[in-house]
């Protein structure tokens, strides 16, 4: 072997594919992709939720909103403008004025999503309940059929089944990013889903 070539051989090496930017990744979440979701959430919603955290002052709800922010991301990705800052400052943005938002109601949903679910993961209820039970297990049943199949599996194993989202990543094989990002969006649309339904019967 000519030895120019022969050391050509040995230096090819595979190219390496540099990580996307902020911005690129934002782009690719305003296109619909939510892989690009899971990215920038492993990225940054532990900064989100340290400052979230650090405003309210409540673990739980610093969660909640950290899981508000990145669902408003998803739904107005296309309004990022690189030109005002960057990814960060845009992302703790929202976050703190969601928390400023939980700050200044500091109270839940009465018709919480929780519940709903409750009654379905144990059908057993007072009997002066039954009834009440049987229709909210109708209205779940119907906001589920209607989300994206990967997303509505994703829930079915956690709030079925049981499983945690780290069992639920190994059972269906994908990376636990992603599975929190599934479920995240998926609970976000049942909760739409369901409000609609119970207005639509009132």
């Amino acid at each position: 072997m000519n030895p120019a070539r022969q050391d050509q051989a040995y230096s090819t090496k595979p190219p390496t594919v540099a990580p996307l930017d902020d911005a690129a990744v934002v782009r690719r979440i305003a296109e619909g992709d939510e892989s690009a979701l899971a990215t920038l959430y492993d990225r940054w919603s532990q900064s989100v939720y340290s400052l979230v955290a650090h405003l309210l002052e409540d673990a739980d709800g610093a969660e909640d909103v950290v899981e508000e922010s990145f669902w408003q991301v998803w739904q107005r990705a296309s309004s990022y403008d690189p030109s005002r800052g960057t990814v960060r400052s845009w992302l703790l943005t929202i976050g703190r004025s969601r928390a400023l938002d939980r700050l200044r109601s500091r109270k839940r949903n009465p018709e919480d999503f929780a519940a709903d679910l409750t009654v379905i993961r144990d059908p057993r209820s007072d009997p002066s309940q039954e009834a009440e039970g049987a229709e909210r297990r109708q209205l779940v049943y119907a906001a589920l059929v209607e989300l994206p199949e990967e997303q509505r599996h994703a829930l079915e194993l956690a709030y079925f089944r049981g499983l945690s989202q780290s069992e639920i990543a190994a059972v269906l094989g994908e990376p636990l990013g992603t599975v929190k990002t599934r479920m995240r969006l998926g609970m976000q649309k049942l909760r739409d889903k369901l409000i609609v339904l119970r207005e639509s019967r009132a």
